[in-house]
């Protein structure tokens, strides 16, 4: 996209560290805060099915297994336009591209509100994954364009932290919602839910479309001297990477190796996401708002741990033991669930510990395959990643559903869900450290 005032980054002499500091300070104010909104309120869209589900389940006639797979099928969806979405936002832009996904999927989520079937059901969770395809992996992108990698790290992770204030936010007022307004104007309390939490993200959307800017040269909030040090740490970066064709991309076998670790990392996720409200619900917590506030205990503990091991990972600037700790953390905390499934204090305590490490993971994942893709070439893998991961999305929540169905019990699902997240830590310490140690 060209500038009206183009700067030139060579002419530029080195800036001091603290001039440096401050203009990433600077960029940090003006992006974050509105990423991270939107990622809040897309992920309280996709994930509040797991509440809805307290009453939608026997109000429709749901299964287990039914709502297991109608919260996966988002994920197919999901799937099918996740690498055309990211080419087409490198195209047109960020600001474009992602006020359409988040106004698009807004309504959908809220038009779920008049779901009567499984058909139905199924049908709103696929399209609300067809009109969300492409935001992650577009922001992830999108941070490419403004930061280097040895800051992309923790920036990555203070755009991820939506997920778990999602939900230390989304749990309270999920349950809140629920009890409150089931019955008003005749309407169910998880109908509510739909529509009240749908909403902000079509408002979200249009705060993108008039607030983001593309990149650093369309920010007429910089500088040119601001702009010239930005543009001349990105450059010196990609310099030192190889743009590859979008076919040679696709075939690479560590983009592939990436895909597997990320597949592993989020089939932890969306097990705990979309059952952590009926695993407390076992362990004898039966009031809805009193769920709620339980459920944001281990995401207000995540957040805490996100920060902290990301600082130390840029700090360091090491990568794959900062992924690879937190993913067993996240197994050994699923264990336990199991073994004190019927002490809520106890349970809570393992659940905190496993959503913790599965969430402190996911952020810093993305700081091994931005270490090394450029271009349309990252646009397309960054997506492939994250499309063939978020198949999990699919498979996890249908995995724990079926084996809970059978089983009668948590505890399969539990244990599945932990081997994923040990074979993730190990196929990232299997990564070169020379690949991603930038």
């Amino acid at each position: 996209m060209a500038s009206p005032n183009p700067v030139d980054p060579v002419s530029m002499p080195a800036p001091t560290a603290s001039v440096e500091a401050a203009t990433y300070r600077k960029v940090s104010w003006r992006l974050l805060p509105l990423l991270l909104l939107c990622y809040l309120v897309a992920y309280l869209d996709r994930v509040n099915v797991g509440f809805a589900k307290l009453q939608m389940a026997s109000a429709l006639h749901l299964s287990d297994a039914v709502y297991g797979l109608g919260a996966g099928i988002f994920f197919l969806g999901y799937f099918l336009f996740e690498i055309p979405s990211n080419l087409i936002l490198h195209r047109v832009g960020a600001r474009l591209w992602v006020a359409r996904i988040m106004v698009s999927w807004g309504l959908i989520s809220a038009l779920t509100m008049f779901v009567t079937t499984p058909a139905m059901f199924y049908a709103m969770r696929f399209l609300l994954g067809l009109a969300e395809a492409g935001f992650f992996p577009g922001i992830v992108l999108y941070l490419t364009y403004w930061y280097p990698a040895h800051r992309r790290g923790r920036m990555t992770t203070w755009f991820m932290t939506a997920v778990a204030l999602s939900g230390v936010v989304g749990g309270p007022v999920s349950g809140y919602i629920l009890k409150t307004f089931d019955g008003a104007s005749g309407l169910q309390g998880w109908q509510w839910l739909f529509l009240l939490e749908g909403l902000p993200s079509v408002l979200a959307g249009v705060l993108v479309f008039f607030l983001l800017d593309d990149r650093i040269a369309n920010a007429h909030w910089l500088s040119n001297e601001e702009k010239q040090l930005l543009e001349r740490n990105i450059r010196s970066e990609d310099a030192q990477k190889e743009e590859l064709p979008l076919g040679t991309v696709l075939a690479s076998g560590r983009v592939w190796l990436m895909s597997l670790i990320y597949l592993s990392f989020v089939m932890g996720l969306y097990g705990v996401s979309f059952w952590l409200p009926t695993i407390i619900k076992a362990t004898g917590v039966t009031d809805a708002f009193s769920i709620g506030l339980l459920s944001a205990v281990p995401f207000a503990a995540a957040v805490v741990a996100m920060i902290v091991v990301a600082r130390s990972a840029d700090h360091r600037r090491e990568r794959r033991w900062h992924v690879a700790v937190p993913g067993l953390a996240g197994a050994l905390g699923l264990v336990l669930s199991v073994g004190w499934a019927h002490d809520t204090v106890l349970a809570m305590a393992a659940l905190t510990l496993a959503t913790a490490g599965i969430i402190t993971a996911l952020p810093l994942f993305w700081s091994l395959p931005t270490a090394f893709l450029a271009g349309a070439g990252a646009a397309a893998g960054i997506a492939m990643i994250n499309s063939i991961g978020n198949l999990a999305g699919f498979l996890s929540p249908y995995a724990v559903g079926w084996l809970k169905q059978a089983t009668g019990a948590n505890d399969s699902g539990m244990y599945m869900l932990a081997a994923f997240m040990v074979l993730g830590a190990v196929l990232a310490l299997s990564v070169p450290a020379r690949l991603v140690n930038k």
